[in-house]
């Protein structure tokens, strides 16, 4: 893994080792390296708290030295290419580059840099190191992935989370399945449409996702209904109840209380919502770790 641009190029091996790193740094089980004499720039066109925040600790944890970098007092706002500023960045000492940005696979265009790339997300496309954290926290549940029934509910035409996490879930053993409003189904994907509430009661995992209306054209968010979203798609209390004992429910976040999930639900027992987080940083501290150590860089 010399990037990480996609889950489709993570073999399974490689994703086991990357949980065993992570859940080792937050065991406590191994002092994390450090890799004082590196630099790191984090590239994000897009707002986030998450994923930006948890690769600023993760970076920091391992000692680089970061690279301040905001889009708003940057050359793009004089019409620099994503290219031009990755390669000058990389010209100024910059060893890896995190970056999250509105074009899907934004990354094709950037094959001449000569530092690896960490994609944290890329338009409607992917979203690799979520996907990861996913994993680890249903690793942590289930020590297996094999035969897990899980449903994936809400935006997939536009989440590139549930892309991310088809394919890697599914690779892995477990059954993946969608319910998605017809307009937000991707065809692209071959996990079956199924109706909420007949399978509600047998899922071990149900994902929820953020309505996004950034990516909706005009006539999608006029017409949007919160109380009828919630009604057909979203988990409700009555949802919640039939749940098997040991199931648990997951959410990229920013989560959109009383739409995609019952405000109340998202510290339910059966949530594991914040645990994804904390999960985020160790993961991402993961990746950079393997990537770093994989370039040849001599950690402390």
């Amino acid at each position: 893994m010399d990037n990480l641009l996609s889950m489709e190029y993570l073999n399974t091996t490689e994703i086991y080792k990357l949980i065993q790193r992570a859940s080792a740094f937050k065991n406590g089980d191994v002092t994390p390296c450090s890799f004082d004499d590196k630099f790191v720039a984090n590239l994000f066109f897009e707002n986030s708290t998450r994923t930006k925040s948890s690769f600023l600790v993760a970076e920091q944890k391992l000692g680089l030295k970061l690279i301040d970098f905001e889009t708003s007092t940057s050359s793009v706002q004089k019409g620099e290419s994503l290219y031009d500023t990755c390669k000058t960045l990389e010209q100024i000492g910059a060893d890896v580059l995190v970056i999250r940005h509105s074009q899907t696979t934004y990354y094709d265009d950037l094959e001449n840099l000569n530092i690896p790339i960490i994609n944290a997300g890329d338009g409607s496309g992917q979203h690799p190191t979520q996907s990861l954290l996913d994993i680890m926290t249903i690793y942590e549940e289930y020590k297996s992935f094999d035969g897990l029934n899980i449903l994936i509910c809400g935006d997939v035409k536009n989440s590139r989370v549930a892309k991310s996490n088809y394919q890697s879930l599914t690779a892995l053993g477990a059954n993946v399945m969608f319910s998605s409003p017809d307009e937000w189904k991707d065809e692209t994907l071959e996990a079956p449409y199924v109706d909420i509430d007949k399978v509600i009661d047998h899922i071990d995992i149900v994902m929820l996702l953020r309505v996004q209306h950034e990516r909706h054209d005009d006539s999608e968010v006029s017409d949007f209904e919160v109380s009828q979203y919630h009604e057909h798609f979203g988990l409700t209390q009555s949802r919640y109840d039939l749940l098997k004992d040991h199931a648990i429910i997951m959410h990229p976040a920013p989560v959109n209380r009383d739409v995609e999930i019952k405000g109340s639900l998202v510290e339910a027992p059966k949530s594991r919502i914040f645990k994804q987080m904390e999960n985020g940083m160790y993961m991402r501290m993961a990746v950079i770790d393997h990537i770093l150590q994989r370039e040849g860089a001599t950690a402390k």
